[in-house]
């Protein structure tokens, strides 16, 4: 690839525009996400997400409108993880049958983006609250959410 070739996976170059007209349709930049806020640490938020996939699950964001996580600075990444840590024991300590967390970042629309802000998933898990839940994030592609067999390829 020369150097005047792009790369066929990068993102889309932004401007000042593209980034200040996304800014102004974006859900998680309103001022009723602003008014839903569960928790805060520094320049991190935490809301409840609309379409929980488990009772708990938040959405820990920067204020900053970043399209994904690859965008932040590294005081925006400390932000967010110090504020995934505190709401895991938040969560915790509030229902004792939580044993076990999915923690997500989706960045991409073939990734399964569908809000253009940085969010990060934190999903709390509760035993039995699905019948297999080895692989984990592997599931997110149709049939690779088992292990394979022992003895066999890895």
């Amino acid at each position: 690839m020369t150097g005047q070739q792009k790369h066929k996976h990068s993102p889309p170059l932004l401007t000042k525009e593209s980034i200040h007209s996304a800014k102004e349709g974006c859900r998680f930049c309103s001022s009723a996400v602003q008014d839903s806020v569960v928790a805060k640490y520094k320049t991190a938020m935490a809301i409840q997400d609309r379409n929980p996939v488990t009772r708990g699950h938040l959405l820990i964001l920067p204020e900053r409108h970043v399209v994904d996580y690859f965008l932040l600075t590294s005081k925006e990444k400390q932000n967010i993880d110090a504020l995934l840590a505190i709401c895991r024991l938040n969560i915790m300590s509030e229902d004792p049958t939580v044993s076990g967390f999915n923690v997500g970042v989706n960045c991409g629309e073939s990734a399964g983006q569908t809000i253009f802000h940085c969010h990060v998933h934190l999903i709390p898990r509760r035993d039995g609250d699905t019948p297999s839940p080895r692989g984990g994030v592997r599931g997110v592609i149709p049939g690779k959410r088992d292990y394979p067999v022992s003895g066999q390829n890895m």
